[in-house]
This record gives C-alpha cells, structure tokens and sequence, in this order.
C-alpha cells in the first residue's frame, strides 16, 4: 500500500525531529547538507525551517504537501520540512543557522540577517497579517479599558502580529501596555485562543489564520468567542535562507514557489495555508517592519 500525502508528511515531520536530536547529541556545528552513500543515489538535504504558524502536527499537514511538491520538482536535492515546540526552539534554530531556508515571521525575518540569512520571497496577502483581539462573548468585555488591570493571552514574545501588534495597539488606545495588563505567554496560537475561552485570560491575542483554521476545527468552542479588536497590517511572513546555500538552487526553489498561484495544482496547496500566492521579495521590502519595530521598542518593554 502506497503511503499517503498526509503519512508522508508525518514521516518527513518525524525525520527532522530525529536530524535535530542527532545534532544535539553530537553536539555538533550547525547541520550542513547530507548524501547518499552511492554515486547513484546522492541528494543533497536540506532543511526547511517553518516558524510556529500551527502547531506541529498541522504545520506538517499544511506545509508538507509543498515541500513534497518542490522535491518533485527538484533534482539533485531533497528539502526536510521541519517544524519546532515553540518560538523559542524556531529562533533558536534559525539564529544558530540550523534550518538552510525557513519562513520565519516579518521580526526573525530581520533578525536572521545578522546570522547569514538574506531575503529572496514572502508570503502574499500583507492585507491578512495583523492582529486580532479575542474575547468571550459573555465575559464583559467591551471597551480596551475594560481590560485594565485583566490577564491577556499571547503566543509568544516573538509573535509579531499575534503578540507585538496587538499590545502595540492597546498601548495606543488607552493602555499603558507595560503595566496595565498582565501578559500570559501560553506558548502557541491555539493555546493563546483557549486561554480566553477558559477563562485563564480576559482577552486573548492571534492572527487570522490559527483564528480562522481554529473555527473550522472546533466551531463549538469558537462559538463562544468574538473577535473586539484588528489592528493594522504589516508585511507578511519572509522566505529567507542561508549564505551557503547555491544560488541556482534558491533560483529553482523561488521560482517553484512564485508559480504555485499559476497552476491547479499549487493553487490546491496554497488553499490550505490558506494564501493567494508567494511573491519575491528583499530586505527592502520589510522596512515598514523596522520602522514599526523601532517604535515598538521605544514605547512597549
């Protein structure tokens, strides 16, 4: 029996978690590509890191599918798709130069640079990435000021539209965000949702996709929630990868994912993300993005 696309994902999911355990146990300089043990057989890998958009099990899912489909399209070479815990794994893996590409949100995007990362593409859809504010429709919450002195769920520290933007935008309409809130950090966009809806948090912090991927998978729950609070939007998640990598190869895995939009078949694999399309991009392009930051880091601990 053939495996299917979801098995093979999982598989792939699971020999990049057992490449990350070899490498720690070694202890080892950061992951350089492997080969075949026969001239006939020798493929390149390399690792493509995807920040912690799901958790694992989703993110392998979505995002394995693409990376079957560049392998297939790809000679010579074989990209491991490999998914992280949490933030903190992803950011460390990308700063000490372990994934050869990765999506990381617009933040690490401009942190990998000074780690040997350059920008080559992003994710569409910049209208789409912007943070939303949870609440329990029958928790009272009406107004930003209700939430003084209130608990507020976030991802992560690192989330820049699930966790920056969101307390960027309290702090601009009446919150002192660095003491008028008690922040939780609860580790994963699904983890932040359930917060509020527990009752662990007054409102809780995301951005579209988890919200929206989370109402398909549990409508019951999402039920009980309503989005109070968008902010403003910014650039998408960056493509980057590594200062070692061939340039011919990022040319061939940038040009199979600009055309995916072009075809039935990649305009299936984006519908799960969900996106439009993957476009070029530079480090130009996330300047918008240092400019927020900068401000971001003035105002908000």
């Amino acid at each position: 029996m053939q495996p299917t696309r979801a098995t093979r994902s999982a598989l792939l999911l699971f020999a990049a978690h057992a490449l990350v355990l070899l490498a720690a146990c070694s202890q080892e300089s950061p992951y350089t590509p492997e080969y075949g043990d026969t001239a006939a057989s020798i493929r390149r890998v390399y690792r493509f890191g995807v920040h912690p958009l799901h958790n694992p099990q989703r993110l392998a899912e979505v995002y394995g599918p693409i990376v079957d489909y560049l392998n297939r399209n790809l000679e010579g070479v074989s990209l491991l798709l490999e998914a992280s815990r949490s933030y903190e794994d992803f950011d460390r893996k990308l700063y000490s130069r372990q994934f050869h590409f990765a999506l990381p949100n617009p933040y690490q995007t401009l942190n990998s640079l000074v780690s040997g990362y350059r920008v080559f593409g992003k994710m569409g859809d910049d209208s789409r990435f912007r943070g939303i504010l949870l609440v329990r429709r029958d928790g009272g919450i009406s107004t930003v000021a209700d939430l003084k002195g209130k608990v507020v769920s976030f991802p992560a520290p690192t989330a820049l539209a699930a966790t920056m933007m969101p307390l960027y935008y309290l702090h601009t309409h009446g919150l002192d965000a660095n003491h008028d809130v008690d922040r939780l950090f609860a580790g994963s966009q699904e983890s932040s949702i359930m917060s509020v809806y527990l009752g662990k948090s007054a409102a809780a912090a995301t951005w579209p996709p988890p919200w929206e991927a989370f109402q398909r998978n549990q409508p019951a729950v999402a039920e009980e929630l309503a989005v109070r609070w968008e902010t403003e939007p910014l650039v998408n998640n960056g493509l980057v990868v590594r200062d070692d990598v061939p340039p011919e190869l990022v040319e061939r895995v940038g040009a199979l994912l600009f055309a995916l939009h072009t075809h039935p078949e990649g305009a299936r694999l984006l519908a799960e993300v969900p996106l439009s399309r993957f476009e070029p991009a530079s480090e130009g392009t996330y300047a918008p993005v240092r400019e927020f930051l900068e401000i971001y880091g003035k105002d908000i601990q």
